[in-house]
């Protein structure tokens, strides 16, 4: 069978569960069951099927197992917020169609990636400018105390979502020409290999941009997340565990010392380490997400069988359409549904470093690890966050989390993954670099 046969039949099990979702959310509410849920799946199906169309003619030697397994992500989501608000689903599902337009455009229009590279600086500086565009007056928005979004007239977006994407871009390209020289000028001191001093100027450009991102935006979710996946581009580009040791270290030793003197940075750790210090203030959030998932035992309470609203009207988990709803996951599907959307994580991330382990040149191994690690890295800090691993962050749960943002960047993601995958498994491949 081939690759597009593949995924082409992993599309009709998924539109099958989010059929089955709806039927399940109208059941328990009471509503008349018609052919409604299977208009929905329908729907869900025919918009994936024509995506698969495109990706069969355009990228015929693509990854057959991404494109699936991202629907499937998208469908539980779709589900979850259904659940919570049928007007949040719709925006969604909008969203997700946007997505899916993005995601052929990138595909159609980008017909070789590498010309990204010529343009790598003004990429980073555009990114840059993304990343502080939440702390300029007028557009920039807090949420919970991050400067997260940008609103300006009717769009409203959050910029760290795009950012991301052309930050891995040009440490992908930065790092393809100068890996060697990291490698060939290294000198080890007291058993530790040190990169040359002249060379750490991105490393320390790099920290520097994490622990603004830190203090300035106050983003503790995306700091990490992108200093993670600098770290792991560090490591695929010198094969030297001692830089990533080294780059860690510094993380640590900067966000121990803000969370030591800037308050809000403190705050999320003391409400990490101890939520019952206040429990009907700051640590309601955690406190109400680990209530939730403890509920929902091994096999969960039922789709749309748990409360989500108290008699006096207050949501009992807070946020639980964006940050939370990994606990609603857990909740109602139980340990093994929240296990089954984890092991879903895990095999996008196998798949996109396989594809990274596949390509040919330097610049397209590069790209395809940092995108696979700055997502798995998100879905990494906000799961972590609900399950008191680490401080909670104000992350979106990739195409599960409700928010347009989150969904339509990372379709362009999975696009350029894409994109390095059709050139890295075809027959006859050409060594580029």
């Amino acid at each position: 069978m081939s690759a597009r046969n593949r995924e082409l039949i992993g599309l009709i099990p998924v539109a099958l569960l989010l059929t089955a979702g709806f039927t399940a959310v109208l059941t328990v509410r009471g509503s008349e069951v018609n052919d409604l849920s299977l208009i929905f799946g329908g729907y869900f199906l025919a918009i994936c099927v024509v995506t698969h169309m495109v990706i069969r003619i355009r990228l015929p030697n693509a990854d057959p197992y991404l494109f699936p397994l991202v629907a499937l992500l998208a469908a539980i989501g779709l589900v979850m917020i259904y659940r919570i608000d049928e007007s949040l689903a719709r925006d969604q599902a909008n969203w997700f169609v946007l997505g899916l337009i993005l995601f052929i455009a990138t595909i159609v229009l980008l017909r070789d990636y590498h010309v990204l590279e010529r343009y790598r600086y003004v990429i980073a500086l555009v990114s840059l400018g993304l990343l502080l565009m939440p702390r300029m007056p007028l557009i920039g928005s807090q949420v919970n105390g991050a400067y997260l979004g940008v609103d300006i007239g009717p769009l409203a977006f959050q910029p760290a979502e795009f950012a991301k994407i052309g930050v891995v871009i040009f440490l992908a390209s930065y790092l393809r020409d100068r890996r060697e020289v990291l490698v060939v000028g290294a000198r080890r001191v007291a058993g530790v290999t040190l990169p040359p001093l002249k060379h750490l100027g991105p490393l320390l450009v790099v920290w520097g941009a994490a622990m603004l991102m830190l203090v300035f935006i106050r983003d503790l979710g995306s700091s990490l997340m992108f200093f993670g996946a600098f770290l792991a581009l560090i490591y695929v580009a010198t094969n030297r565990v001692s830089f990533v040791v080294i780059g860690f270290a510094m993380f640590l030793a900067g966000a121990w010392f803000f969370a030591s003197t800037v308050g809000h940075v403190q705050d999320r750790v003391d409400i990490w380490l101890d939520p019952y210090q206040d429990p009907d203030g700051a640590g309601f959030q955690v406190l109400q997400s680990m209530f939730a998932q403890a509920d929902g035992g091994l096999f969960g309470r039922g789709i749309a069988e748990s409360l989500l609203i108290q008699p006096s009207g207050v949501p009992l988990i807070p946020e639980v359409q964006t940050d939370l709803i990994y606990a609603l996951i857990v909740d109602e599907l139980g340990l093994f549904g929240g296990a089954a959307v984890i092991v879903t994580y895990v095999l996008i991330a196998a798949r996109g470093f396989k594809i990274a382990a596949l390509a040919q040149d330097g610049f397209s191994k590069l790209l395809a690890a940092g995108l696979t690690a700055v997502f798995t890295l998100q879905a990494f800090v906000i799961i972590g966050g609900v399950t008191r691993v680490i401080p909670l962050t104000g992350v979106t749960l990739p195409f599960v989390s409700y928010g347009g943002s989150s969904v339509v960047a990372n379709m362009v993601l999975l696009a350029l993954l894409l994109l390095v995958s059709d050139r890295a498994r075809r027959p006859e491949r050409a060594v580029s670099g």
